[in-house]
């Protein structure tokens, strides 16, 4: 297996991206980078600093001196934003309902598409998020598509809340799920598409490492 594969795995909210993406980098000995993570973590420094979530010079401003780090940890790895670990704060329901809108802000998009290219200039990279094939890595080796039902990642999105101890109401989830797919879809600046040459698998009935097996196989082909 070359060392210097790009590789983009994009899809909606709950498809699985995250959890299938650092599997595949454990098993290619591959740097994994989370891109959802990132803006999550911009929404939570927002949101702290009370910087208003739809004005785009306000947050290009916030983004001037903000540092967000990666750091790898036992189950999988930490998110720091200078300095402070975020890493379960950035999974609340209240950065989950907000990071599209602060996502669909050209300045934001545009530093941290900058952050993420750089990452993945020297290749022997997974990287997941809504606009990899299509915007981040354009000419990247290998591209996933994946899809799951909204039922399907409600029903995730739920019972990995229950797990931390989120009180949350399924069916209000799946209509958030269903709103953030229509927001980032439709956002003028990188929306969430398939790329053309991007291979779509359908997470809905198969289980991780069944789509960790799928996804290993496409990269194997294209190899």
């Amino acid at each position: 297996m070359k060392s210097n594969l790009q590789v983009a795995i994009d899809g909606p909210a709950s498809a699985g991206k995250s959890t299938v993406a650092k599997k595949v980098a454990h098993l290619l000995d591959y740097v994994y980078c989370d891109t959802g993570a990132m803006y999550r973590a911009v929404t939570w420094a927002a949101l702290q600093q009370k910087v208003p979530l739809d004005n785009d010079a306000a947050l290009k401003e916030l983004l001037t001196n903000l540092k967000i780090v990666f750091k790898p940890a036992d189950d999988g790895q930490k998110v720091f934003v200078d300095g402070e670990d975020v890493t379960a704060a950035i999974r609340m329901p209240e950065i989950s309902k907000n990071v599209s809108l602060v996502a669909a802000q050209i300045s934001v998009r545009e530093a941290l598409t900058k952050k993420q290219q750089e990452l993945a200039l020297d290749g022997g990279i997974v990287m997941d998020g809504r606009d990899i094939g299509t915007t981040v890595l354009p000419d990247a080796e290998v591209k996933i598509f994946l899809v799951a039902s909204v039922k399907e990642r409600a029903l995730r999105r739920f019972r990995e809340d229950q797990a931390k101890g989120i009180k949350v109401d399924l069916s209000e989830l799946e209509k958030e799920i269903a709103l953030r797919d229509k927001k980032d879809s439709t956002r003028l600046i990188s929306p969430l598409v398939q790329a053309k040459d991007a291979i779509k698998v359908d997470t809905t009935s198969l289980t991780i490492e069944q789509v960790v097996a799928k996804i290993m196989e496409i990269i194997k082909k294209n190899n």
